[in-house]
């Protein structure tokens, strides 16, 4: 079979925050590489940081300081993070957003006196949130698009990573096997340098945030390479998902954090405050605690008409809210809810994996020529992600990847020649649904979401977890055996719902027996059956990684590198 062939130095899977600043630091390290960016939709309109609402976590203000993020965040990870990650993290993000405003255009919110306007989140000792409005991600994507498409970086739009290619030899990875989506064409990508940033996507539970086009594929095909995923257990459910309805794809998307950080207020179907019967902070809890404690009043029946709860903003003033929140209340209104005046259903949304691909400071990974940053990978935020991380996440490493794959490609030029057996085994599988007779895809995806939100959701036990593991070990089954009923491969859509539901399988199989095997309760991770945290001098995690058909786990021992449970770095 031929298949087409492009070749390139540094390629880059996804165009979010993580993929647009490695794409712009490796051009600025070394303009003289080919620098290629693929994604599944187009560049500047598709993945997650440009969702982004909240806002970016920084240490600006006098008063905070780096040492005390870096606490806010060892401790809202329950002290499961990788310090040194974590140290990364706080201390660039700082160097990160004076380049996103100096560099690259952004306009950010500003106080009276001309400094940077900084919002509350939850579970932060002080008030960081670097925004815009409440459209921060759109800002922060737009500008790094236009930079990217002013320096001439290549682009391969509507094209589907699905497996990563090694040498023969296994020890390297040679390129990466796509699907353009337009004409159907395989097309074998050759380069020297990797990056995976494609963004996690937890889109298997049935009230989820982020896009369709989401479905965990850079963890599924990590996983596939027989690459170590740790924290796999910990998936964050955002509390506050719009609840509009069966009817609407508006229903799991996001009303900001900020609104709580505001102070807004939560309410059960009785119209009761319900948060300070579950945490001193009440809506200012950690987000792991907020959406477990809305999940307690609906599962206790005190539940709004469409199965949730309220938020209620109206008691701040009408006006406030449309000018401080004008996204959100448009985005209310869009659905027929007045946000500023009245109460609107939420419910919790599977939103953010915590867990992902093992990887380094410097963002390389287990596998020779593999780079990874943002959403698929793990180890920055432990058992719980800090609302405002995420797009530092994103930012902070992706411009270190981009810096390391530049300076790697100069020390190591060579280009490595791909497994072809690999490639065509990888074609076979991924042709496979369009020769077998058509599946029922949806009757699939209810079943999934089912599975994981009953069993796989905000509170967890034993009975759950085994019951899912063998639901999902059916599932894989029924769709191995579907088909699309076509073999038309120009846009296809249904044998690319048919791709990203066997990502999502792939990686629930994981998320449910790395939850079997953590048998205490940690930030996102609460088991009703053992719902103690276990001695944190004693932390370990999960790692996970897929041998033969099996999912082998083990556990490693958390290295408390800068700072151990129990001590802090600021001073009393």
């Amino acid at each position: 079979m031929s298949i087409k062939r492009v070749s390139t130095d540094i390629l880059i899977l996804g165009s979010g925050g993580a993929g647009l600043f490695a794409a712009l630091h490796a051009h600025q390290q070394a303009p003289e590489l080919s620098i290629t960016v693929a994604v599944k939709g187009l560049l500047g309109k598709c993945g997650c940081t440009r969702m982004v609402q909240g806002g970016y976590n920084v240490a600006l203000a006098t008063g905070d300081s780096v040492e005390r993020h870096f606490m806010d965040t060892i401790e809202g990870s329950k002290w499961l993070s990788n310090q040194d990650l974590a140290w990364t993290l706080v201390t660039k993000s700082v160097e990160r957003i004076h380049e996103l405003e100096n560099e690259l255009g952004c306009f950010f919110d500003r106080n009276p006196d001309g400094t940077v306007h900084q919002k509350a989140f939850a579970g932060q000792t002080f008030d960081r949130t670097v925004h815009k409005g409440d459209l921060t991600g759109i800002e922060i994507i737009n500008r790094l698009a236009e930079q990217v498409w002013s320096r001439g970086i290549n682009r391969l739009e509507e094209h589907r990573a699905v497996d990563l290619i090694k040498t023969a030899d296994g020890k390297s990875l040679a390129g990466v096997l796509m699907i353009d989506m337009r004409s159907g064409e395989f097309v074998f990508v050759q380069a020297k340098a990797v990056l995976l940033a494609t963004g996690g996507g937890p889109t298997m539970y049935r009230f989820h945030t982020p896009s369709g086009d989401k479905s965990c594929d850079g963890l599924a095909m990590a996983l596939r390479a027989g690459l170590p995923l740790r924290d796999m257990e910990m998936v964050q459910f955002h509390p506050t998902g719009l609840l509009a309805g069966t009817h609407t794809r508006m229903t799991g998307t996001v009303l900001e954090e900020g609104l709580r950080g505001a102070g807004g207020w939560l309410l059960n179907g009785n119209k009761e405050r319900f948060m300070v019967n579950y945490d001193p902070r009440e809506e200012r809890a950690t987000r792991d605690i907020v959406s477990r404690s809305i999940f307690s009043e609906m599962r206790a029946g005190r539940k709004t008409p469409n199965g949730g709860a309220y938020i209620q903003m109206s008691h701040l003033g009408p006006e406030k809210v449309r000018k401080q929140f004008k996204g959100m209340v448009d985005r209310c209104a869009d659905c027929g809810f007045d946000l500023a005046g009245d109460l609107v259903e939420v419910v919790p949304t599977a939103h953010y994996m915590m867990g992902g691909l093992v990887f380094r400071p410097d963002c390389t990974t287990h596998l020779t020529g593999l780079f990874a940053a943002g959403e698929d990978t793990g180890g920055v935020h432990g058992a719980n992600r800090l609302g405002g991380n995420g797009v530092a996440n994103s930012t902070v490493f992706g411009g270190i990847a981009g810096d390391s794959m530049a300076r790697w490609v100069k020390d190591n030029p060579a280009e490595r020649a791909p497994d072809e057996a690999a490639i065509m085994r990888s074609i076979a599988a991924h042709e496979a649904p369009l020769k077998q007779p058509s599946g029922d895809l949806e009757a699939i995806r209810e079943a999934l979401y089912e599975c994981m939100w009953t069993d796989v959701g905000i509170l967890r036990d034993a009975a759950g977890l085994t019951r899912a593991q063998a639901k999902l070990a059916e599932l894989d089954v029924e769709l191995s055996s579907a088909g699309v009923g076509t073999e038309d491969r120009s846009f296809n859509l249904t044998w690319h719902d048919w791709l990203n539901l066997k990502s999502l399988v792939s990686v629930s199989k994981v998320i449910a027996k790395a939850a079997l095997a953590r048998e205490d309760s940690r930030g996102a991770h609460f088991r009703e059956d053992f719902p103690s945290t276990s001695d944190l001098e004693a932390s370990s995690y999960t790692v996970a990684r897929l041998v033969g058909d099996e999912i082998v786990l083990a556990r490693e021992a958390v290295q408390f590198s800068r700072v151990r449970p129990g001590e802090s770095l600021l001073e009393v």
